[in-house]
């Protein structure tokens, strides 16, 4: 009995519909009776495919394995294994560009060496009505002045750091169908399975969470609150890590 053959079997026994089976897995209904008829052209690509065989026995309540290895042999054999290492340490660090702020404070300050520099030019020249204004005066208008007050001269010269996170927070947002693995700390599972277009999932560790993307494309990343965006424009698989004090300055 083939592949197909076995799942509809087992559906109708366990009585179900393709309809539920669907609302279960989230796969398309259309996918669903394709394998039905071994027909896996709508998964897009092996991966996937698997991935779909084990949802559906799972649901109707058999072991998906033999219909896995069934599959492998018949679409040319099972896929290399990965190791843990390599799977969730990326062999090159993926530099992402943030949106920076406008830094108000450099702009106040090139502001106001602009005026004592105009200010320094109409003492030394002198103006043509013979009125000497200080650099004070200047900025400040006419008739008034201006004294920096101690509490703004420290601010400017201790400026207070940014307090350090306690945690590292990851949401992916699915742009379109793609499978993912995220761990927290220590290697704990966090998720393992299938985002579907317009899924938002969100994960909380203390020190570190690694994610493994089917498809680098497929998806949206942020970060401690940085939003970076599809990680991989090609559609490859993606490893990445995150801290606390992630991401960095790109």
């Amino acid at each position: 009995m083939s592949i197909g053959e076995t799942l509809a079997k087992e559906r109708e026994q366990a009585g179900l519909t393709v309809t539920q089976v669907s609302l279960q897995t989230r796969i398309r209904e259309t996918v669903i009776r394709a394998i039905e008829r071994d027909d896996f052209t709508l998964c897009g690509g092996n991966f996937y495919a698997r991935g779909h065989i084990r949802s559906i026995s799972r649901v109707i309540g058999i072991d998906p394995e033999p219909l896995v290895r069934d599959y492998d042999e018949s679409h040319g054999g099972a896929p290399a294994p990965v190791s843990a290492v390599s799977a969730f340490e990326p062999e090159k660090p993926v530099a992402f560009r943030e949106r920076r702020s406008p830094n108000w404070s450099a702009a106040m300050a090139l502001a106001l060496v602009a005026v004592v520099v105009y200010a320094v030019i109409t003492v030394v020249s002198g103006d043509k009505g013979g009125e000497h204004r200080s650099a004070q005066q200047v900025a400040a208008g006419p008739g008034r002045s201006v004294t920096p007050s101690p509490a703004a001269t420290k601010q400017k010269k201790d400026p207070i750091a940014a307090a350090p996170r306690k945690n590292v927070e990851l949401q992916v947002k699915a742009r379109r169908t793609t499978w993912i693995n995220v761990r927290g700390d220590k290697g704990k599972s966090l998720f393992s399975g299938m985002l579907h277009t317009g899924d938002t999932q969100s994960w909380t560790a203390k020190k570190k969470i690694s994610i493994l993307i089917g498809n680098g494309d497929g998806v949206r990343l942020t970060v401690n609150g940085k939003d970076l965006g599809a990680p991989d424009q090609g559609g490859g698989v993606v490893r990445l890590s995150f801290t606390p004090s992630d991401p960095e300055a790109g």
